[in-house]
Order: structure tokens, then sequence, then C-alpha cells
């Protein structure tokens, strides 16, 4: 369970909890005191509570997300993967964003856990559906 294709299977399972439209299918994949900083929004969230938001509102817009380019690098128990990605929107107000991410997992003993995720808007892409300064996002 500690390989390149084990740690790219993380993001697959992501997605897969996306498509069940229940935030707290995504959210389990989370450690407790992770940290999400998520692409449509300007809130950094802190707490299972502050990302079943996030996704609450992120959910609806039928999000289907896939890698464009990824990067894994495995140091013991901490796993990174960073890269590029495109979400698909069945519905909501873009047809697609594509984005920088970065994950951090960490085994547990038994299961990889989110401990950080981190994405970002394409700069060149930005204009066309980044929160205006001041934002109130979800």
């Amino acid at each position: 369970m500690k390989t390149e294709k084990d740690i790219l299977q993380l993001f697959t399972e992501w997605n897969q909890a996306l498509q069940t439209g229940n935030p707290d299918e995504v959210v389990k994949l989370y450690a407790e005191n992770a940290i999400l900083l998520p692409t449509l929004s300007d809130r950094v969230r802190h707490s299972h509570a502050e990302f079943r938001d996030y996704f609450v509102h992120f959910l609806p817009n039928g999000p289907q997300g896939s890698i464009d380019e990824a990067n894994v690098r495995i140091f013991g128990d901490i796993a990174i993967n960073s890269g590029v990605y495109t979400f698909r929107f069945a519905r909501g107000p873009f047809e697609s964003v594509q984005a920088r991410f970065t994950y951090v997992y960490q085994w547990t003993g038994s299961r990889w856990l989110i401990i950080e995720h981190h994405s970002s808007g394409m700069p060149e892409q930005c204009a066309q559906w980044c929160l205006p300064a001041g934002g109130a996002g979800h």
C-alpha cells in the first residue's frame, strides 16, 4: 500500500466519493486535523465540519475530476501527489476548471488519509471564474 500506483489510486477513491454526491463520503477521506485549501473558495478549512460545508456547496455542481499531470513522492508514512487536474461540471456556473493541486497523505497503519489538500486555479484561466477580491465563497 505504499507504491506510486497506490497513491495515484487515492485520487480515484476521492473522485469516486465526489460522485456519490454525499459530502460525508468525501470528508471521511481527510484526517481530523487536515487542512483543505479548496479551489472554489477563499476560506481555509480546518475541520471535518468546515470540509463538509465546502463539499455541501461543491457537490451539487456534479464535479468529475481527472488528473492531467501527477507527481508522486513517498517518504515513509507520508506521500505527496502534486500536479494539475481538471474538473468538469454537470451543473453550475462553470463548464470546467483546471487547477494545480497538492495532496499530502499520511499512512495510519491501516489506510492513507489526506492531511493537506491545496487546490488553486490556473492563473491564465482564473479571470474566468475566480472569486472577486473579498468574495465570501463557500
